[in-house]
């Protein structure tokens, strides 16, 4: 019986310094590479020109190593990258599976272009009428590609058919085969105003060439899932299984974001704590990753 290989990655966004959640993240998809004998890739998700920097790369290296963290290289960045991406998101509009979103600034940068970590607007508005589009095209409005879920159901068919495999646990304790319900995100924007793409296009594309088979990554994420599931069908790409995992937590019981930087990796290194007790504070000891790596 020939065993698929096991594919996973980390794919942190440079736009600030690793946190206690960013290392248990990397951690757990490293130990499950170590654990199945396959591979784990670094990928920087620098797509956001505005926020990523250089500096922030060198420094996520530097803390993923003192970590105890390998990877595999090149390391790919998705900067490096933006031709596939837009010539996927012209294929996609001009299957008509696209629409002109000319909502505000405000209500493009909370659902644009970062990952989806937590809750986020859901549009459905679908498009403007076509007297209405003209009319803010000819003003020179700038706008924004949305994926219109009814199009993508009048193409595909019965989308109700489409699942994905988890092998972790959602939010609210989902697990094994799920019925992938793209609706529950709505109309998500694919295209930025600035001709660039955004995140759900960008890793969907990212995992199928770089031939990931496991996504292991925090459960804010699971609902990605839902609309990348539907992106892998239009695409015709491969179905990564997806494991998603716990989330660290503050003292509050809130999320850790890149804004708390007494739970940065960096911040803990700084302060002479040892990566033994940095694993420690996550829930993980050197045992059991020492034995994964054998």
């Amino acid at each position: 019986m020939i065993v698929a290989p096991f594919v996973t990655r980390f794919a942190p966004s440079p736009s600030g310094l690793l946190h206690l959640g960013h290392a248990f993240s990397a951690l757990t998809a490293w130990r499950a590479a170590q654990e199945a004998g396959g591979r784990f890739l670094l990928r920087i998700e620098d797509i956001d020109k505005g926020r990523s920097r250089p500096a922030f790369e060198t420094a996520i290296a530097e803390d993923l190593a003192w970590l105890g963290v390998t990877w595999e290289r090149p390391v790919r960045r998705q900067s490096e990258h933006l031709e596939g991406y837009r010539a996927a998101l012209l294929g996609l509009r001009d299957r008509g599976l696209l629409y002109r979103c000319f909502g505000t600034r405000r209500e493009r940068l909370a659902d644009i272009g970062r990952a989806p970590h937590g809750p986020a607007p859901v549009h459905r508005g679908g498009p403007l009428a076509p007297s209405q589009e003209a009319r803010r095209l000819a003003e020179g409005a700038p706008f924004a590609w949305r994926l219109s879920v009814d199009a993508a159901r009048a193409e595909l068919g019965d989308i109700s058919a489409l699942h994905f495999f988890e092998e972790g646990a959602g939010p609210q304790g989902e697990h094994g085969r799920l019925a992938a319900e793209p609706e529950r995100l709505g109309d998500v924007i694919l295209g930025r105003k600035d001709g660039a793409v955004a995140y759900h296009l960008a890793v969907v594309l990212d995992d199928a060439v770089q031939g990931v088979t496991h996504v292991v990554r925090g459960s804010d994420l699971f609902e990605a899932a839902h609309i990348q599931r539907l992106l892998q069908a239009l695409l015709d790409l491969p179905t990564p299984t997806y494991r998603h995992h716990r989330l660290i937590v503050d003292a509050h019981g809130r999320r850790l974001s890149k804004r708390d930087g007494g739970s940065t990796v960096a911040g803990l290194r700084a302060a002479g704590m040892t990566p033994s007790q940095v694993k420690a504070m996550v829930g993980l000891d050197d045992h059991s990753l020492l034995a994964a790596a054998r």
